[in-house]
């Protein structure tokens, strides 16, 4: 006979599976969005830049249509124990989700600072856009690790993080060793804040492996302080 619990339990895991596939399709708009500001970037294109500034509010809907989700879900039914810890780190992911498409619309922002033809240093901006490589490279791979509960993958990702790092100290040292003009020196402490954005990209792209290690073990743990690794 079957429980009168199963057709329940049935019915909450497959929302729970949808509301997992929502989360992670928000990476997947991450992924556009910083396609977009480093081309912009690139580019010096201001007006892919104001896109990616109004298309934040997609990110922001997927944040809020995840949580509420969520939330629904729990005030229907208790979960337990493993899907209590996937709930809770789909909590976490989206927040993180959220936060990089933040980090995007940083960079969109400071892109018409910089003038019509700012004087850009060629060896910075491709440092620059290595970075975002790197970045977008980090988000990739901790959707994947999420969605198939590869921890070994997740905590990879402190070896992908530490390139980014280095190579945000790098653009820091150049950006100082610029010279004395006074508009390039302006430009390239913009390219400060624009790789500081990355980093962050980055960081939320570790913090996503920890939940996956959280959701696969059951203990959270830092992998490394992700958070202070790069900071200026």
């Amino acid at each position: 006979m079957m429980s009168p619990m199963t057709e329940p339990r049935r019915h909450f895991q497959q929302q729970l599976s949808e509301l997992e596939a929502s989360a992670l399709g928000g990476l997947d708009l991450v992924l556009g969005q910083l396609d977009r500001a480093l081309e912009a970037l690139e580019h010096q294109d201001v007006e892919l830049a104001q896109f990616v500034i109004a298309d934040d509010d997609r990110l922001d809907g997927r944040y809020l249509e995840v949580h509420q989700g969520i939330l629904s879900l729990l005030a229907l039914q208790s979960p337990v124990a493993g899907d209590l810890r996937l709930v809770a780190a789909l909590l976490h992911l989206i927040k993180h989700v959220e936060r990089m498409g933040d980090q995007c619309v940083n960079i969109a922002k400071l892109i018409p600072l910089t003038g019509h033809e700012p004087p850009v240093r060629e060896e910075i901006l491709k440092k620059i856009v290595q970075m975002g490589r790197s970045a977008r490279a980090e988000v990739v791979q901790c959707k994947r690790a999420f969605a198939d509960r590869d921890v070994a993958m997740a905590e990879d990702l402190i070896a992908r993080d530490r390139d980014v790092n280095l190579l945000n100290r790098e653009i820091f040292r150049m950006a100082v060793e610029v010279g004395d003009d006074l508009d390039t020196r302006e430009w390239a402490m913009t390219m400060i804040l624009v790789a500081r954005a990355l980093e962050r990209v980055g960081d939320n792209a570790v913090d996503i492996g920890e939940q996956t290690a959280f959701v696969v073990t059951g203990l959270f743990r830092e992998f490394s302080d992700a958070s202070n690794s790069g900071q200026r």
